[in-house]
């Protein structure tokens, strides 16, 4: 066993509503305090200098400068499993031409498809590692990371298996999914309604043969699939076993609806949602989640987190990582700065990086700091936890530690 501390203060983040709204009142803020750690998981929270009594035989590691700690962040939609870069993409869209513009100039989804595709399976996942490890130094210890930009059973595998490879050589934990519904490639013989069967049919057996992932996603826009296409996709995917996750309502409204009505885990950008959207995410059990690094990447709005947290929704935010719209991929300052444009409260802010992070995954072992679940922390040089939104992102954690492993 090992006790960690003192810290000047402690978040566990514990007894939070799942959804809806959140204050300071509900940030139970331990002083003083130390954390127990035992087989990668939490042991015991309280005050340190009782835990140094209650628990003699511990193996001390002293934090001797002022730091806050808090539960591990979570990001829980990227797109890291990538090559290349979309950079005169992002110098078309900032000279003021559009997403369709770009797109019929040779770049946008097609580009990194093309890039991605020309990558080996190592080069993939020695790239997916090292994205990995900067977030992590970053105080993110769980990541998501997407396929998509194969389209393609040999590519799609491709990228899961290279998604796979890489959480072997990264301390971060990865949870891969199957976003092979990314747009129908320019080389299928067939329509939209054609490719999501050969997805069903062929592709996702495949899949679930290798356990690559249990994870489904399609993004629902005019560029993407239809509402009226994904709707079977997205029965027929969790038919076979898979959890729904939907890129939804990013530019046109509705499609967050449907993630609603087949009771997906998430519906992720929201960018576009409208007051029937807000209504619908606010009464389910799907996770908002907002992707604020893809309106600064787009200079386009934010999601309604406010509204979103006012209708009662579970709110998660997370970066959106990828090599178009959102390629800067600092979870925590973009987070800092939604919250200013947004007006959401630390504690909403916290949740959306933690624990409502962990729902948005079906995850029950992290995101806050109590007994039994993972020790994934991380430690900020501060006397208060309030400094870290106020600098916006710049503060970046001292320590981190996963599975009680100190990495940072």
């Amino acid at each position: 066993m090992q006790l960690i501390g003192p810290f000047i203060q402690i978040l566990p983040l514990t007894d939070m509503p799942i959804r809806g709204p959140l204050g300071e009142r509900h940030l139970r803020i331990m002083e003083h305090g130390g954390l127990l750690v035992a087989a990668g998981r939490v042991v015991d929270v309280g005050g340190y200098q009782d835990m140094k009594a209650q628990y003699p035989d511990a193996e001390l590691h002293f934090i001797d400068t002022p730091q806050v700690l808090l539960p591990g962040f979570i990001d829980c939609h990227t797109h890291i499993c990538f090559s290349g870069t979309r950079s005169r993409d992002y110098s078309m869209r900032i000279e003021g031409q559009s997403y369709l513009d770009i797109a019929r100039a040779g770049g946008g989804i097609w580009s990194s498809v093309t890039q991605t595709r020309a990558a080996s399976q190592e080069e993939l996942a020695a790239l997916v590692v090292q994205r990995a490890n900067r977030h992590l130094q970053e105080g993110v210890t769980t990541i998501e990371v997407k396929s998509g930009y194969g389209l393609n059973a040999a590519q799609e595998l491709k990228m899961l298996r290279a998604i796979r490879d890489a959480g072997v050589h990264t301390k971060a934990s990865l949870v891969s999914t199957c976003l092979a519904a990314h747009l129908v490639p320019k080389d299928f013989e067939g329509d939209e309604k054609a490719y999501l069967e050969w997805i069903i049919a062929d592709l996702l057996p495949q899949v679930q043969q290798e356990r690559l992932s249990n994870r489904v996603d399609i993004f629902i826009e005019q560029t993407a699939f239809s509402p009226a296409a994904a709707m079977p996709f997205l029965e027929a995917a969790a038919s076979l076993g898979f959890d729904l996750t939907v890129h939804a309502d990013q530019f046109t409204a509705g499609s967050a609806q449907l993630a609603v009505a087949v009771h997906a885990r998430s519906a992720d950008h929201l960018e576009a949602s409208d007051d029937a959207a807000i209504r619908a995410l606010g009464g389910a059990d799907t996770v908002a989640v907002v992707l604020p690094g893809a309106s600064l990447g787009l200079g386009m709005q934010y999601a309604p987190a406010r509204r979103l947290l006012d209708a009662g929704a579970i709110l998660a935010i997370a970066s959106d990582w990828n090599p178009g719209s959102a390629p800067m991929g600092d979870l925590l300052m973009q987070a800092a700065v939604l919250s200013a444009a947004e007006k959401l409260s630390a504690a909403e802010v916290l949740a959306g990086l933690t624990i409502r992070a962990a729902h948005a995954l079906g995850l029950e072992d992290r995101g806050v700091l109590r007994y039994g679940w993972f020790a994934d922390m991380q430690s900020y040089p501060c006397a208060d936890y309030r400094d870290i939104l106020y600098y916006q992102g710049k503060m970046k954690p001292q320590h981190v530690w996963k599975e009680g492993i100190l990495v940072k």
